[in-house]
């Protein structure tokens, strides 16, 4: 029986241009999307960018621009880069739209009983555009980590979402994996930071963030960026104006290491104030890596992902961050790394195979009459179904590389001289075995799949490579 799923990506800032952090979102968010398409689910997939927030009221400012011009002209650049990666989102938003500012007031409306203002003072960053605790502000020795900017003294007055009412509740359910935090041991960092987290500020004076969605009743305050960001979950379905029960709570939402917190904690507090049930599972992803070291404009090792789109094209570029990246953990990026990976298995360990395959089967005359998995691929739905995608992969990978080795095993060259027929059912074995495997391999290389299934029909055609010298 067929379910409906639902699958977010967090929607980032349009301060600046699509980098490889965020195409690893989408990448996860595609993989699960199209393997739950395959086995007949329907699909809800959100994507976005993220509008307001004074850091892109300055960038605005600075390009000498109108600010509607800026996040359009920067959000349009996230939808190409999307379409770029072969990621095909059911829904985007913009938290600029009508319909988002309208549905995310009425989410205040309906947050007011957990809702009181209060004075401010106390660090924030301006980068992360967060408030950050005394205890943070001591252990990072008063610099942002991520920005490497020192912390803001700011007294301010604002109103704060009551974290207090919920955090018995939030624990209980990350215990129980009611909500599923992944991988397990950012569940333990989550619990930790839960137990010291202070209520959190929903919201700034008018004349300290003036570019943002204005809070219900109080011209003077508007809503601070990551209540209006991370309603964007809820209004994408046209909550709070139409029933969503089709598709929340979410099944899986996936986002960076560096904002769990805010999905981990004010998410969920969020969501218990309006009464709504909690996402499933939150997957966080590490960060990826430039030899060893975090990219960072300021050392100039960040990694333009249109770059080696350009160079090597879609399938490649999915192939490394898809398997190469731990989908939990921090990973290493280097062109040698990527160069080793593209000529050493998928052209050689990929390409060669189905070349080999389609000039043997085209020079014995060999019809394909292919029926879908003969195998037992268990351990590789286990892995999708617990979103162990690096591990599905390499688990896939690993039959096309027990199918090179039959293959030279076998040897139907030869076999051929001797025995046609033998060899005919010899070569028809090992292609639709190619292509079990390749079944496997569709939500990863969705291009390569497709171009591989066109192949081995009948008549079978031979190929271009299908991987040639970048």
């Amino acid at each position: 029986m067929s379910k409906n799923l639902y699958v977010t990506t967090a929607i980032p800032y349009v301060n600046g241009a699509p980098h490889i952090g965020h195409a690893l979102d989408y990448l996860l968010a595609d993989v699960y999307a199209r393997y739950q398409k395959e086995q007949g689910n329907t699909v809800r997939f959100q994507a976005g960018t993220d509008e307001h927030g004074n850091k892109i009221f300055d960038k605005a400012l600075a390009a000498g621009i109108p600010v509607e011009q800026y996040v359009t002209e920067n959000s349009d650049k996230f939808r190409e880069f999307i379409t770029s990666l072969g990621v095909t989102p059911t829904d985007f938003i913009r938290t600029t739209s009508a319909d988002h500012a309208r549905r995310v007031q009425m989410i205040w409306e309906k947050l007011a009983p957990h809702i009181y203002s209060a004075d401010y003072e106390g660090w924030y960053c301006s980068g992360c555009e967060s408030f950050i605790t005394d205890k943070e502000y001591e252990e990072n020795q008063g610099i942002c980590p991520d920005h490497q900017k020192p912390y803001e003294r700011l007294s301010e007055k604002n109103y704060y979402l009551r974290i207090a009412d919920f955090k018995d509740q939030i624990k209980e359910a990350i215990e129980k994996d009611q909500l599923q935090i992944l991988p397990e041991f950012r569940k333990r960092e989550v619990l930790k930071l839960l137990a010291d987290s202070p209520d959190v500020s929903i919201s700034r004076p008018k004349k300290n963030l003036s570019w943002g969605i204005p809070v219900p009743g109080d011209d003077s305050q508007v809503m601070y960026v990551w209540l209006d960001a991370l309603s964007n979950y809820l209004t994408v379905l046209g909550y709070p104006e139409q029933d969503i029960s089709d598709y929340w709570p979410a099944d899986v939402q996936i986002v960076g290491k560096d904002i769990l917190r805010f999905h981990a904690i004010i998410w969920p507090t969020i969501l218990l104030a309006l009464g709504l049930p909690l996402p499933k599972v939150i997957l966080s992803h590490g960060y990826i890596l430039a030899n060893g070291q975090k990219m960072s404009k300021s050392i100039g090792n960040v990694v333009d992902p249109l770059e080696i789109l350009g160079k090597y094209g879609l399938d490649p570029f999915r192939y490394f961050f898809l398997r190469h990246i731990d989908t939990f953990n921090d990973s290493d990026f280097t062109w040698d790394k990527f160069d080793a990976a593209y000529s050493g298995e998928l052209a050689n360990d990929l390409g060669n195979l189905v070349q080999r395959l389609a000039v043997l089967d085209s020079k014995n005359d060999v019809t394909i009459n292919y029926e879908k998995v003969a195998e037992d691929f268990s351990e590789y739905y286990q892995l999708m179904d617990s979103f162990e995608f690096s591990k599905a992969f390499d688990y896939a990978w690993s039959k096309i590389k027990d199918l090179n080795k039959d293959i030279n095993d076998a040897e139907p060259w030869k076999v051929a001289k001797a025995d046609s027929e033998k060899a005919k059912e010899i070569l028809e074995k090992l292609t639709v075995r190619l292509l079990n495997y390749t079944e496997l391999l569709k939500p990863f290389l969705t291009d390569t799949s497709k171009k591989i299934f066109d192949i081995f029909q009948n008549p079978i055609t031979i190929p271009n490579p299908l991987f040639p010298k970048a």
